[in-house]
This record gives structure tokens, C-alpha cells and sequence, in this order.
């Protein structure tokens, strides 16, 4: 079984080395540190978060007034007071949250800004790249801008300055 293994593998390698791949990278992060639309969206974007932030942290320490002001009239409040008391923190408690997820969510308004504002910009250099891919004939190419997955790449593959000219834009 081992055998077969290695003969196809050694077959399948053989078929590749046989068309050779041009391969290329990109860095999406300096691409998009040179764009000045993208810029602005994440100056909008940050300020936006942070008023909403401030809005969010606004509720909870009124909250936890709320709650240490019932904790200091506690003893002198009826069972009913109490309660009453307890059931207006918890809505606070509630009415925050939900606008904290409203706003920060998964689906949420900075979610959404954020797909409105940068989405297209990423379209653009994706559509470029594949323009530039299809014209050099690249049948792959690498982000390193994700991370450390690629541990050595040659500028000579990089085209990232390739695509900011195909957008409109010098380094």
C-alpha cells in the first residue's frame, strides 16, 4: 500500500514539475495603507466606534449608579420598592446590552459601515489582482500581509506596487 502511495505521488509530482506555475505576492495591508479612500474609511469608521463606544460605557456607569444607589437604600426599601428597583436595573441592564450588540454585533451598524465603506476598495484590488493575474498568467497568488504562513518571499514576485498603479495609484 505504501508503494502504490509513493509511485502516485511521485507521478502526480513528476506531471507537475512538467508545467511549471507562475506564482506571485501581494501585500494587502501596504496596498491598502496607500489608498487614501481606504484611509479615510478607517478614520471614519474608528471615530464613529469610538462615539458609539462612549455612548455604550455612558449606560453601564449609569447602571452602576443605579445599582449602588439601591444597594445604599436597600435595607430602608419596602419588598415592592425593592423589587420594582431590581426590575428597572436589569431593563437598564438589558436596553444597554442590546445597543452595545446593535452597534458592535455580528450584524451590527459598525459590521455593516465597515462592508459599505470597505468592501469595494477590497473588490477593486481583488479585480485588479485578478486582471494582473490573468495578464502575467500568475496561477497563484500569495496575501502576506495574513500572517506568518509565508516565511521567505523574493521581491521580485511582489506586484503589490503593480496593483496600486492598475488602481490608480503611486507609491
Amino acid at each position: 500500500m505504501k508503494k502504490i502511495t509513493l509511485i502516485i505521488a511521485v507521478v502526480a509530482f513528476s506531471a507537475m514539475a512538467g508545467y511549471a506555475q507562475k506564482f506571485a505576492y501581494v501585500d494587502t495591508e501596504y496596498i491598502l495603507s496607500n489608498i487614501p479612500s481606504y484611509k479615510a474609511a478607517q478614520t471614519e469608521l474608528e471615530k464613529q466606534s469610538t462615539e458609539w463606544q462612549q455612548e455604550v460605557e455612558g449606560l453601564f456607569q449609569e447602571i452602576d449608579k443605579m445599582y449602588r444607589e439601591y444597594q445604599a437604600e436597600k435595607v430602608l426599601l419596602t419588598q415592592e420598592m425593592r423589587s420594582k428597583r431590581e426590575e428597572e436595573i436589569i431593563n437598564k441592564e438589558r436596553a444597554a446590552k442590546q445597543l452595545q450588540n446593535d452597534y458592535f454585533g455580528q450584524e451590527g451598524l459598525l459590521f455593516k459601515k465597515r462592508e459599505e465603506k470597505i468592501k469595494p476598495i477590497q473588490d477593486e484590488i481583488y479585480n485588479a489582482l485578478k486582471e494582473i493575474s490573468n495578464e502575467s498568467g500568475y496561477a497563484i497568488v500569495f496575501d502576506t500581509s495574513g500572517g506568518p504562513v509565508i516565511l521567505f518571499t523574493n521581491p521580485r514576485y511582489d506586484i503589490s506596487d503593480e496593483v496600486l498603479i492598475r488602481l490608480g495609484y503611486k507609491n
